[in-house]
C-alpha cells in the first residue's frame, strides 16, 4: 500500500538560515558604509516617497555600487554571497534530513522564498541544493551590468510562489498556468505536504497560508529578540512551532522535521488505506 511521496520544504533566507541580512556579508563593507547608515538610507527613501522597502533597498545598493565603482555583475553579486554566514548544520542539513526522509518512502524539495536577492544566494555553498531559488533578482544589459529590479518579492508576493510550488509552476513570469483551475489531487505537491520555514513578519502570510491548508510552519529564532518574534506568532497561532536556528542533527528542527514527515506520511498511507477499501466496496458490489 506504500508509496513514495513528495513534500515541500520552503525556506526564507535571511533570519532563517543565515544570522541576518545578506547585504551585511561583504557588500555594505565594500561600498565603505556602516551597516545601519545602509538600511537608515535604504528605508528611510522608501518612507519618505511611500515606496517599497524591497525595491528601495534593491536601488541603494545599484546607486551605492555605481558611487563607489564596484562591479555589479551576476558574478559580483555572486562573490557577496560567498560570504555570507550560516546558521550551524545548514550545510549538512540538507542531506541529513533528505537521508531521513528517503528512508521513510518520502522524496524532499527543498525551495528558497525570500526578500533577498538570488543573485547573492546562488554565490552560497547551499545554492544547489535548492529546486528553485524565488527571490528579488536584477535585469542586466548588453555587458551584462544590473541596472533595474526584475523580481521583487514581499510579503504578498511570497505567498503566489507557494501557489507555483503546489501546482508545480518553476517560471516567475508564468500568468497563465498559475490561473489555470488543477483539481487539488492532481497538484504536485499539496499543501499538506509543505513545510515552511521562516523568521519574521514577512514570513507572517506565508507561514499562516501553509498551516491553514493543512501544511506546517516553524518559526526559527537565532537571538533573544527573534525568539520573542517567535514566541508572538506562536501565540498567535500563526505558525505550528518555534526552534533555535540549529540544524544540526542534534538541533530541535530536526526533531521536529522528522515528527512532521511521519505524520504526513502517516496520512498519506491512511487516505490510500481508506480509499483502497472504498473502492473496493464499490467492485464488490458492481459484482453482485
Amino acid at each position: 500500500m506504500s508509496k513514495r511521496i513528495t513534500v515541500a520544504l520552503i525556506y526564507d533566507f535571511d533570519g532563517t538560515l543565515s544570522p541576518g541580512n545578506m547585504q551585511e556579508f561583504g557588500f555594505i563593507q565594500a561600498i565603505g558604509k556602516d551597516v545601519k547608515d545602509f538600511w537608515n538610507q535604504s528605508n528611510g527613501l522608501a518612507k519618505k516617497n511611500d515606496a517599497s522597502q524591497v525595491l528601495c533597498y534593491m536601488y541603494t545598493m545599484l546607486q551605492a555600487a555605481k558611487n563607489n565603482d564596484i562591479s555589479l555583475k551576476r558574478d559580483s553579486f555572486r562573490h557577496f554571497g560567498s560570504q555570507i554566514e550560516l546558521f550551524p548544520g545548514v550545510e549538512k542539513w540538507f542531506d541529513l534530513i533528505n537521508n531521513y526522509a528517503k528512508n521513510h518512502g518520502i522524496y524532499i524539495k527543498h525551495f528558497i522564498n525570500s526578500s533577498g536577492l538570488k543573485e547573492m544566494i546562488e554565490g552560497t555553498p547551499i545554492a544547489k541544493k535548492f529546486e528553485n531559488i524565488y527571490a528579488c533578482s536584477y535585469l542586466y544589459n548588453v555587458d551584462g551590468i544590473a541596472y533595474w529590479p526584475a523580481v521583487a518579492v514581499d510579503y504578498t508576493t511570497k505567498t503566489q510562489f507557494l501557489f507555483k510550488i503546489n501546482k508545480g509552476i518553476n517560471e516567475v513570469s508564468d500568468t497563465t498556468k498559475i490561473n489555470e483551475f488543477i483539481p487539488l489531487n492532481k497538484r504536485p505537491i499539496p499543501f499538506s505536504h509543505m513545510i515552511y520555514f521562516g523568521d519574521g513578519e514577512t514570513d507572517i502570510p506565508s507561514m499562516k497560508l501553509v498551516k491553514e491548508h493543512g501544511g506546517h510552519s516553524i518559526a526559527v529564532y537565532g537571538s533573544e529578540k527573534k525568539l520573542s518574534t517567535a514566541m508572538k506568532l506562536i501565540s498567535e497561532d500563526r505558525v505550528n512551532f518555534v526552534c533555535k536556528a540549529d540544524y544540526t542533527e542534534n538541533g530541535e528542527v530536526y526533531g521536529v522535521v522528522k515528527r512532521i514527515l511521519d505524520k504526513i506520511k502517516s496520512d498519506y498511507d491512511f487516505e490510500r488505506l481508506l480509499n483502497y477499501h472504498k473502492n473496493l466496496s464499490y467492485k464488490n458490489a458492481q459484482l453482485k
